[in-house]
């Protein structure tokens, strides 16, 4: 199993009702026989049996102590069996307190760094001072000559292990003082977009039409270049894992979005069987796609070999910030027609990028092409909550709300013009209605602007209308209020989808605003929460989620498809404010 990807509702809840319906089955049939009764004459509500003639009851608890329901149930999954309809759910469809709620608040609730083994030792890994620095010497004797001290060397891995982290830590430094490296030139932040460009490697454009007719054909042509930057999935709490070798097999605590990988991995890695690895995953502080990866699984299972007993590797927030993979940075050029009538005509879309999440214009547009290609990374990337939709949709619908302004036409008008997904329409008309978008478009100043966008991801659609003031002397903008209507098929849990919605908002805000990872000399520089800014509970604006109920449609991803819409959101109120564009992630606003 696992949890990313906006999979685990659509993929494990058909299976859970499936196997929830068959042991329904078998608990009527069990009471059914128990009675001597036929199943149609009983009852089930709250999970008792009830025999509606002689009002007996049974408990669903008490059949199941029977010894006979465990190998009945293995064998009668019954990949046909009737499902309750929507309109009669009970259960499903209802908002659920998590059970240990009173833990997470009362911070009992136990993380993967608060695993604890007896005689468990703690690692420190030995990590080059920069991107592609390569090990020329060491001398490892002076944590050598430290007694309580493992040592590890396992080719180009370097560890030490101790009883405490701080012993840990002093005899990495020790070592770390006397490495030579030899160091790599390296492109800075400030190069990213140009480096970009020249490393792109080919990719395959999807064509309709004759692009280049009709932009020779149009009335107006607009071209744009969007840039977004690699963003820190800054997680709570870094990687963590515990690592215990018994007997020849491994257990390793980790917090990871897929064990089974991560399980292949060490398997690999460690030359033992698969069946020999185990992986068990405790609640984890935080992923948002950024902890597919077990590196400190291995590192510490590296450590813990050598020293006979447990070890754990807890990743420290510098370490976190540097060798974990980013959100992948992105530049986009963008250019469209439109005719007389303000339509769209043309639409090309050349994205270089590490993937092609909603590159595919939801808009009816006669000629299209859109080009996805990757290009040479300075950076470690990798999965983000999003994927590349985040920036595919920012750059996107900023666009969008230029070419609008180009036609003259309300923003939100101008995309319904072009929209035949009702879906995508019905989010978007909702999210203007609950906003009041057409008084507050009518209202903007140059310190107050209002936006809008739209997009959909892993079947799933989003609206976001926003306020955003801004203060031109302090080239600065606050997000004040946001609107957001989502809809991903059947709700299952509202309070649960509400929380993720709200938990998407903020995360985009912070993308839009102000994160972006800053890297110099194949160094990372703002490596801190101190230097890189995250959304606080001051940045919180107000917040309105509507979630519309699609019973038509098996239920689709709900974790990722809520951020898309926001940053784009907030650089179109921006623009509705200011008058200027607003081309990169996040946004910087010219003081004045």
């Amino acid at each position: 199993m696992v949890t990313a990807g906006s999979r685990t509702t659509p993929s494990t809840v058909p299976v859970v009702r499936q196997g929830a319906a068959t042991a329904r089955r078998l608990l009527v049939e069990m009471a059914a026989q128990h009675w001597n009764v036929e199943t149609d004459s009983l009852s089930v509500a709250k999970g008792i049996i009830t025999h509606r003639t002689s009002e007996r009851t049974l408990r669903y608890a008490d059949l199941s102590q029977s010894a006979e329901i465990a190998d009945a149930f293995q064998q009668n999954v019954a990949p046909d069996i009737e499902l309750t309809p929507r309109m009669d759910w009970t259960v499903i469809g209802s908002s659920v307190v998590r059970p240990n709620l009173r833990d997470l608040v009362t911070s009992t609730h136990r993380y993967p760094s608060d695993i604890t083994l007896p005689e468990m030792l703690y690692g420190k890994i030995l990590r080059p001072p920069s991107y592609g620095a390569t090990l020329k010497s060491i001398d490892f004797s002076p944590a050598e000559a430290m007694p309580d001290v493992v040592v590890v060397r396992d080719g180009a891995f370097i560890g030490f292990a101790a009883p405490t982290t701080y012993r840990a830590a002093q005899a990495l430094d020790a070592v770390a003082s006397t490495a030579r490296w030899e160091t790599v030139s390296h492109p800075s932040s400030d190069e990213l977009f140009d480096y970009l460009k020249q490393h792109v490697r080919p990719g395959r454009a999807q064509t309709r039409g004759d692009i280049a007719k009709a932009v020779a054909d149009a009335h107006q042509v607009l071209e744009a270049r969007y840039e977004v930057a690699y963003v820190q999935h800054a997680p709570m709490e870094p990687r963590a894992a515990t690592a215990r070798w018994q007997d020849g097999k491994l257990t390793v605590w980790t917090g990871v979005d897929g064990p089974q990988r991560v399980q292949g991995d060490l398997a690999r890695s460690l030359g033992i069987p698969t069946e020999r690895v185990r992986v068990i995953v405790p609640d984890m502080g935080g992923g948002f796609g950024g902890k597919h990866t077990g590196e400190a699984a291995e590192e510490a299972a590296r450590l813990a070999r050598a020293a006979r007993c447990p070890v754990a590797v807890h990743w420290t927030r510098a370490e976190e910030f540097t060798w974990a993979y980013f959100r992948p940075a992105a530049l986009i050029e963008s250019q469209a027609a439109l005719d007389q009538n303000g339509r769209l005509t043309a639409w090309d879309f050349t994205n270089i990028n590490a993937g092609g999440s909603a590159i595919d214009p939801p808009y009816q547009i006669p000629c299209t092409r859109v080009l996805s290609s990757n290009s040479e990374s300075p950076l470690r990337q990798g999965a983000y909550r999003g994927l590349a939709a985040t920036a595919n949709n920012f750059a996107r619908e900023s666009f969008i709300d230029e070419l609008a302004q180009m036609a003259a036409v309300d923003p939100l008008q101008f995309r319904l013009q072009h929209l035949q997904d009702s879906r995508i329409r019905t989010v978007l008309e909702v999210a203007a209605q609950r906003f009041d978008w057409a008084t507050r478009r009518a209202k903007v100043t140059p310190e107050i602007g209002v936006g809008l966008a739209c997009g959909t991801e892993k079947n799933s659609v989003v609206a976001a209308c926003v306020e955003v003031r801004v203060d031109r002397r302090k080239g600065e903008f606050h997000v004040s209020e946001v609107c957001e209507a989502f809809e991903c098929g059947p709700i299952q849990n509202p309070a649960n989808l509400t929380s993720q919605v709200q938990g998407c908002i903020m995360m985009g805000m912070g993308a839009a605003s102000r994160e972006a990872i800053e890297f110099k000399d194949g160094k990372i520089t703002n490596a801190a929460f101190s230097d890189y800014r995250v959304p606080r509970f001051r940045d919180l604006p107000k917040i309105d989620v509507h979630l519309v109920d699609n019973t038509e449609i098996p239920s689709a991803g709900a974790g990722e498809t809520p951020i898309i819409a926001i940053a784009p959101a907030i650089a179109n109120a921006i623009f509705a404010a200011t008058g200027t564009p607003v081309r990169s992630m996040p946004i910087r606003l010219p003081s004045s």
